[in-house]
């Protein structure tokens, strides 16, 4: 009796049913996995009776995620923990716009399965429960600013990850990238699990809030300085290790080559840019607490840091796609110069001098979007070319503008607007981004506007292989055979592209109303999923 009144105090004050609405969309995905698990028991193990249960948890989930973005912005509710008594999950525009953004991507994903393997497939159920499960931990890893739930988050999304890569154990391609990628990853997680228990150790608390504190405590007074400086690196290559930035993106390779192609789109998109939004919460979590002078000089190292890393990893990623045969290989080092470029957003917000936090963060949440449609339908593409001819080689593109012109249109828009060219909303990704760096008035921002541009023309090159290889190259092949929803699928992609490019204002516009409270602590409801109600307290503004 003593303890149900003790669980009955610790909910006392907390509205249960509000807060299990404001994460009804991952819960949404959480009862479909428990469906698609019964439906072997119900109804048998039907590939398509399975992808029909799964669309529609998506849609139902989606729907949900429309409900609850509406909430939160008439609400005000903002999850930039810089309060902290906040708990361990958050819910703000950052996190439901990512969500939204995630589920489109998902469908668009299931769609491309049910195209190309829903005939084949013999183990529906355990694929589906990997990607809900890989998605769960995705949404999970942008809806909190906690180092136990970002651990678990960040290992719920990879863990289904590494089978999902190496789901056809016929296919030895495949499981030696699954194994690589599992070694590297367990790798990455061990690293990241010794710098959060030291960070738990210094600061005694697992809150990112009290956290960053006590290190800028640390870096300001010298006092366990090496110490905190290895935990935060120890952290960082945990979600670099996601994001497939330079050091840790060689797993990235030889994973997108020996998944299939829908398990490649998937990782090419959603498990990046789930790092990314991490990475931007953290960011800015560290440098709202920042308030002392002395404290203000440490954020400009930690900006270069970030953005030589951005650098680098566009770099590297554009120069290894100069050689590549495969195209799956082509775009996976393509994904990893893309997530240099949006490294750069990260770098602007949190720039001492910067007082445009809110346009870096828009533009990346801007990029995240244009990326999901451009690789979609450039991976599409890629799909029906592998399911035709059985190769994903660069020769296997020859003569496409003629074998098949509604797939080879809508792939040289989805390159051009890979290289950034208008008038695809490629261009319109890479220039707000620009605009942000550039408004740095500092060497940083214009050395990081010079590295995107010249990346930009070497990009051209590459991307230019495959255009060449589809227009100006044929070797009489017959026309392709092509699913008529996969042709629908592209030439979706491709007109998006041209869409946002042409409403590029309401789409920054947009942007803007999904980042706008999280800069804003006046209104910093924090919503909270945690064992008692969190109080706010007041965080101090740069």
């Amino acid at each position: 009796m003593t303890m149900w009144l003790a669980q009955s105090n610790a909910w006392a004050g907390i509205d249960v049913t509000r807060h299990l609405f404001l994460f009804s969309p991952m819960l949404t995905l959480v009862c479909t996995m428990l469906a698609v698990v019964a439906c072997p028991i119900i109804v048998g193990r039907s590939a398509k009776t399975i992808g029909a249960v799964v669309v529609m948890g998506i849609i139902a989930s989606f729907i949900l995620a429309v409900r609850v973005a509406g909430e939160v912005a008439g609400g005000g509710i903002s999850g930039l923990s810089t309060q902290p008594a906040s708990g361990m999950l958050l819910v703000d525009n950052l996190s439901i716009a990512f969500q939204l953004i995630l589920l489109i991507f998902m469908g668009g994903v299931t769609y491309l399965w049910w195209m190309g393997s829903s005939d084949s497939e013999e183990n529906a159920p355990e694929f589906f429960i990997l990607l809900l499960g890989s998605a769960v931990g995705m949404g999970l890893m942008v809806s909190t600013s906690n180092l136990l739930m970002i651990a678990l988050a960040i290992e719920t999304a990879s863990l289904p990850s590494y089978a999902m890569v190496g789901f056809d154990k016929r296919d030895r391609r495949g499981a030696e990238a699954s194994l690589k990628y599992l070694i590297f990853g367990a790798i990455s997680a061990a690293i990241m699990l010794y710098g959060i228990s030291l960070l738990y150790g210094l600061s005694g608390s697992l809150s990112v809030a009290i956290v960053a504190q006590h290190c800028i405590q640390s870096l300001a007074s010298g006092h366990n300085l090496v110490i905190t400086l290895v935990a935060l690196m120890c952290l960082l290559s945990g979600i670099a290790f996601k994001i497939s930035a330079f050091p840790f993106h060689f797993w990235c390779p030889d994973a997108f080559e020996g998944a299939k192609i829908e398990v490649t789109a998937w990782l090419s998109v959603a498990s990046k840019s789930a790092a990314l939004i991490l990475l931007a919460r953290l960011a800015m979590v560290f440098c709202a607490g920042v308030s002392a002078p002395e404290a203000i000089g440490m954020l400009s190292p930690l900006a270069w840091g970030i953005g030589i890393m951005a650098a680098i990893t566009c770099t590297l990623g554009n120069f290894a796609a100069y050689k590549q045969t495969s195209a799956k290989r082509l775009l996976a080092y393509s994904s990893i110069a893309h997530a240099g470029y949006m490294l750069m957003a990260i770098a602007v917000f949190v720039h001492p001098h910067s007082d445009h936090g809110q346009e870096g963060m828009s533009a990346l949440l801007t990029y995240i979007a244009i990326y999901m449609f451009m690789n979609l339908g450039a991976f599409g593409v890629v799909a029906m070319v592998v399911w035709d001819t059985g190769s994903d080689n660069l020769a296997s593109f020859t003569g496409l503008l003629r074998r098949a012109p509604l797939l080879a249109v809508p792939m040289i828009i989805c390159l051009m607007s890979l290289v950034g060219l208008p008038p695809f909303a490629g261009f319109i990704g890479k220039w707000w981004i620009l605009v942000a760096l550039g408004r740095l008035n500092d060497s940083l921002g214009w050395f990081l506007v010079i590295t995107a541009v010249v990346n930009t023309l070497i990009s051209l090159y590459y991307y230019m292989r495959i255009v060449v290889q589809m227009s100006l190259r044929d070797d009489g092949q017959p026309a392709l055979s092509f699913p008529l929803g996969g042709m629908a699928l592209v030439n979706i992609c491709a007109i998006a592209l041209f869409a946002m490019f042409g409403f590029a204002q309401p789409l920054k516009t947009t942007s803007e109303q999904f980042t706008r409270n999280i800069f804003d602590t006046t209104m910093a409801k924090t919503v909270v999923v945690d064992a008692a109600p969190a109080q706010p307290i007041e965080s101090v503004q740069r």
